[in-house]
């Protein structure tokens, strides 16, 4: 089990003062039985959820850089779920990335690409800016002959408030080098469509 630093803890009481604060301005009772830990839950959950600010995914990605000199075609890791907060509304945003690199010499261990999804998502997020985070830092850290990110998203934002469209989907994609090429995309787009 991970130990929890001393300047976690003060965090987390901080956020406990700040939640319970929240929670009787909305007009609750925070000594009612059903609310009496929520502000403690909240916090532990928030620390959870934004726990990627912590950690260095260029140095995950590369504690598992391994030296490939032939292999020279597209390895895609397709359909990895991710969970994010937007941060104009700090509400939910999930959905399903899909990552493609050509390896130039190096290669990196497959669980690795989920992992650096995980820790770019675990922050206040925009989808725009998680696509971009992803493909660069594989372009910086393996230096691939071309990287391809597509993330497809579900936005709570949009369904639980505002427009309220419950089936709208948003895609957004970044691509370099060999990935510029229209046929090499098509190709990608065309794999990742396979068995769905």
């Amino acid at each position: 089990m991970k130990q929890i630093t001393d300047e976690q803890l003060s965090t987390c009481t901080e956020l406990q003062t700040h939640y319970k604060k929240i929670i009787e301005l909305l007009g609750e009772d925070t000594d009612r039985e059903g609310l009496i830990k929520t502000p403690e839950r909240v916090a532990k959950a928030m620390q959870y959820l934004t726990k990627g600010y912590n950690e260095d995914p260029c140095a995950v990605l590369a504690s598992a850089k391994f030296l490939e000199e032939d292999y020279k075609q597209m390895v895609i890791v397709k359909d990895i779920d991710f969970f994010s907060l937007c941060e104009h509304h700090m509400l939910p945003f999930f959905g399903k990335v899909h990552v493609a690199y050509i390896p130039n010499k190096y290669i990196t261990g497959l669980s690795k690409i989920p992992r650096i999804v995980d820790i770019f998502a675990r922050r206040l997020q925009i989808q725009e800016r998680l696509t971009l985070q992803i493909k660069d830092c594989i372009q910086k850290t393996l230096n691939p002959l071309g990287v391809m990110v597509v993330v497809e998203a579900q936005h709570m934002c949009m369904q639980m408030r505002g427009v309220e469209k419950q089936n709208s989907l948003t895609t957004t994609s970044d691509f370099t080098g060999f990935f510029q090429q229209a046929k090499t995309r098509e190709e990608f787009m065309n794999l990742i469509k396979n068995n769905r």
